[in-house]
């Protein structure tokens, strides 16, 4: 392991801080390159998600992908979690810390509208950002391109009545045009591009392949830093000014994507699921689609109402919660293995 990957959680820090101190100090460039976007889709977000994923599309073999149906273990184990638990323990622990432990702390006016917002984050499952989680805890890329799409085939039926359902609204106005050119840019474009690069490395061999792997393989965590710089200063002003606030919200969704994970991982070892799909079926789980969630907020109660603001929190909080959680299953990987071998013999 380089020095570079052995501090990684150093460099995110330092990424995070200077996110804050240029969105502060420089609020005009921020609020330029956050302007930068389509159907609530980021431009340049977008393509720094495209420099991490790349990599890791290049992995998937689709003369071997029919191999997914010997896991279907892990493709039920994240879906029971996308849509039977996740949506209804985020709401659950909205309503204990936002609507009742901090509720003294809180704009009485606004709470309502930070419950739906954690509520629109429960329900969206993750669809790009999970490559990049998938890729560093060595999970299967087959496993995983085929896990996300059968989850973004379900979430064009059932996002808008679960979210209906937990808000106590008649009906949700789903942005189609968020969810469908997300889609596009972050599996479709980048796939395509990927399986394009795949076969004219494979064409010179093994050996070529492996070494265009190495060598981009950098560039996956810098676009991640990269990304955390350009998160925290669309942000910065919000953190300065609401710290408080920021801090309340951030609980529930910190303890809603460890308990997630932990239920993930634990049924994933109950059912004995190879590592290499337990790590992504994991991180899948405890990963959200912040697009469509500030989407959604935005239509619903408008851009300066706590719901945009507790799905712009989520995004703040998952990727240094993400990156952790992908170290703890890196770390356990040596014990989830030899108690399956251990079950199994």
């Amino acid at each position: 392991m380089s020095i570079f990957e052995r501090y990684l959680s150093v460099w995110v820090v330092l990424c995070i801080v200077a996110g804050i101190a240029l969105g502060k100090t420089m609020p005009e460039v921020a609020h330029f390159l956050g302007s930068l976007e389509v159907a609530h889709v980021n431009i340049p977000v977008g393509l720094l998600i495209w420099v991490m994923i790349i990599p890791m599309l290049m992995k998937i073999d689709f003369s071997t992908i029919s191999q997914v149906r010997h896991q279907k273990a892990g493709i039920g184990i994240t879906l029971l979690i996308n849509w039977g638990i996740k949506p209804f323990t985020m709401a659950a622990l909205g309503w204990f810390f936002i609507a009742y432990l901090f509720a003294p702390w809180l704009p009485a006016d606004q709470i309502d509208s930070y419950m739906a917002g954690l509520i629109l984050l429960g329900a969206a499952p993750c669809t790009a950002m999970v490559f990049v989680w998938s890729n560093l805890c060595k999970g299967d890329a087959n496993f995983t391109i085929s896990q996300v799409a059968l989850n973004d085939l379900i979430m064009i039926f059932a996002f808008a009545p679960i979210v209906a359902l937990l808000l106590g609204v008649s009906s949700i106005p789903v942005p189609w045009a968020t969810l469908f050119l997300s889609v596009v840019i972050y599996i479709v474009i980048p796939l395509i591009i990927a399986q394009q690069l795949r076969a004219r490395l494979m064409r010179r061999g093994p050996e070529a392949y492996q070494a265009a792997l190495a060598r981009i393989g950098p560039f996956t965590t810098l676009a991640l830093l990269a990304t955390l710089i350009l998160l925290f200063a669309f942000q910065g002003e919000a953190i300065v000014e609401q710290p408080l606030i920021i801090g309340m919200l951030a609980v529930p969704i910190f303890l809603q994507g460890v308990l997630i994970a932990g239920l993930g991982y634990w049924l994933n070892l109950k059912c004995r699921v190879q590592h290499n799909v337990a790590g992504p079926s994991t991180m899948i789980g405890a990963s959200n689609f912040f697009e469509l969630a500030v989407a959604v907020a935005i239509v619903l109660y408008g851009f300066d109402s706590g719901a945009a603001l507790a799905t712009v929190v989520g995004v703040l909080i998952e990727v240094p919660v993400m990156l952790w959680l992908v170290k703890l299953v890196n770390q356990s990987r040596p014990w989830y293995e030899a108690k399956i071998r251990r079950e199994v013999s």
